[in-house]
C-alpha cells in the first residue's frame, strides 16, 4: 500500500479497560515489574501474544505452540482492516502482552498508539522492519509484506527469538516449530517459481497492491494504472479517464487475469471484476487476514494454486 492511509489510523481509546473477552485468560500482567516472575511465565502458564490481525496470530500460534495465548485484533474476514478502530479489548490485551506482532508500515498504526498510551514492556516486532523492505524511488511502500515468502521465513525466527526471551525454558521448542514453519514455506516458494517459469513476463490486473510480492515473485507484471489501485487502496473515488483505463485491460484482453482484493470490494472494483468476467479474463480474489478455517500455510498455498490455475487458462 501507499502512505498510511486515514483509514488507518484509528483513534485511540482512553479509559477503563473493559474484560477482555478472548485472548489474555492466564497471561501475565502488563509490564513495568522488573522482577523474575514478571520477565518469563510461571511453570505451566504460557506467553501471552498480541497480533494486529490474524495473519501474525496463526504465526505466532504455529511457532509457540502450546506455550502461547494469541489475541489477533483483527480476526474477522469481513473486517476491513482500512477502516478497524481500536478498542479498550484491545488496550487491555496490549497491556498483558509479552510480544507484540505488527505489520507496520502504516498499516496498523493504531497498535503503536496505543502501546505509547499504556505501560508496556512487551517486545515489538515490526513485520515491515522484519523484511527490510523501503519504497522505491519516486514510490511508495508496498507494505503487505505477508504476501512475500521469505519476509515471513525471517519473521519466523524473529518471533521464535521474542518468544524465547520471554520463555527460556522453551527456546528449543520455539526454535523447532520455527524451522518446520519455515520448511514448509520453501514449496510455496517453489511454486512461484513454477509460475515464473512458465508465465514470466505476462501481464495481470490487480485492484489494490495487496498481492504485489507473490506477483513479483511468479514474474508477472502489474498492468494496473497506478491512480486506480491507489485511489482504492485511500477509499477515493477513481477518475472516469483512469477507470476507462483499467476497464480497456480486459475488453482489450491485455492483461492474464485480475487478482481481486474481496475484502475491500466496491462500486469501481466490482466494475473491474465484470469487465473481467464479461471477457472471459480468470478473477483471482485475494483477502488481507485468515479466511475462516485457514492457517496462514493453508491460506497461501490456496492463493498460489489459485493463480497459477488462473495463468493456465
Amino acid at each position: 500500500m501507499p502512505a498510511p492511509s486515514p483509514r488507518l489510523l484509528a483513534p485511540l481509546i482512553a479509559g477503563t479497560c473493559l474484560v477482555l473477552l478472548t485472548g489474555c485468560g492466564g497471561s501475565s500482567g502488563s509490564g513495568g515489574d522488573d522482577s523474575d516472575a514478571a520477565q518469563s511465565p510461571a511453570a505451566g502458564s504460557v506467553v501471552p501474544v498480541v497480533a494486529s490481525t490474524n495473519v501474525y496470530g496463526d504465526m505466532a500460534e504455529r511457532i509457540g505452540g502450546d506455550k502461547v495465548q494469541v489475541t489477533s485484533v483483527i480476526s474477522d474476514p469481513d473486517q476491513d482492516p482500512h477502516s478497524y478502530e481500536a478498542n479498550t479489548r484491545n488496550q487491555l490485551a496490549l497491556s498483558k502482552a509479552k510480544v507484540v506482532i505488527e505489520n507496520g508500515g502504516g498499516y496498523d498504526d493504531f497498535i503503536d498508539r496505543m502501546l505509547k498510551s499504556g505501560d508496556s514492556s512487551a517486545e515489538v516486532i515490526n513485520a515491515v522492519k522484519v523484511s527490510g523492505k523501503t519504497a522505491p524511488a519516486g514510490g511508495e511502500l508496498n507494505e503487505h509484506v505477508w504476501y512475500d515468502f521469505p519476509t515471513v521465513a525471517r519473521l519466523a525466527d524473529r518471533i521464535a527469538t521474542a518468544l524465547a526471551e520471554a520463555d527460556p525454558a522453551d527456546a528449543a521448542t520455539f526454535t523447532r516449530n520455527a524451522k518446520a514453519f519455515e520448511d514448509k514455506l520453501k514449496p510455496l516458494e517453489r511454486k512461484e517459481a513454477r509460475i515464473k517459469a512458465d508465465h514470466g513476463g505476462e501481464q495481470v490486473a490487480i485492484t489494490e497492491p495487496v498481492p504485489l510480492y507473490m506477483l513479483q515473485a511468479a514474474g508477472l507484471e502489474n498492468a494496473t494504472p497506478e491512480e486506480f489501485s491507489e485511489a482504492v487502496e485511500e477509499g477515493d473515488d477513481v477518475s472516469a479517464r483512469t477507470l476507462q483505463q483499467t476497464l480497456a485491460l480486459f475488453t482489450g484482453k491485455k492483461v492474464k487475469a485480475l487478482v481481486y482484493n474481496e475484502q475491500t470490494s466496491g462500486p469501481q472494483t466490482e466494475k473491474a471484476e465484470q469487465a473481467a468476467k464479461a471477457a472471459g479474463i480468470p478473477v483471482v480474489p485475494v483477502t488481507e487476514t485468515l479466511p475462516h478455517g485457514k492457517d496462514y500455510l493453508g491460506w497461501m498455498t490456496a492463493n498460489v494454486d489459485a493463480l497459477a490455475g488462473a495463468l493456465a487458462k
